[in-house]
């Protein structure tokens, strides 16, 4: 099972991957959609429960953040900590990571 098709890769029943993503400097202003660019660093929500962690990436000379929201507070934390392991790399592989044993 794929990160990108996980079941719990969801809030209130909406599938959370790819996330939106927000233009936070660089270049011009775009909205980039999918999996795109390159994971900088993932930071886990300090307010309880830790349902949710930033992403932080840099695509086409800017930078964005997205929040993924999870139901699973345990399974937010799990994932946090596996794309700190994926810094560096595009989006589009960490989607691709494979999730079986956590079914």
């Amino acid at each position: 099972m794929l990160l990108r098709d996980h079941p719990l890769m969801s809030y209130k029943d909406i599938h959370n991957w790819p996330p939106p993503w927000i233009w936070v400097n660089g270049g011009e202003t775009k909205r980039p959609i999918g999996e795109i660019g390159v994971l900088r660093r993932v930071e886990l929500s300090k307010i309880e429960p830790p349902d949710r962690c930033f992403l932080h990436v840099d695509h086409e000379e800017s930078s964005y953040l997205a929040c993924l929201m999870f139901d699973d507070a345990a399974f937010c934390i799990q994932i946090a900590k596996l794309l700190t392991d994926y810094c560096n790399r595009p989006i589009a592989e960490i989607g691709s990571i494979d999730l079986s044993y956590t079914l």
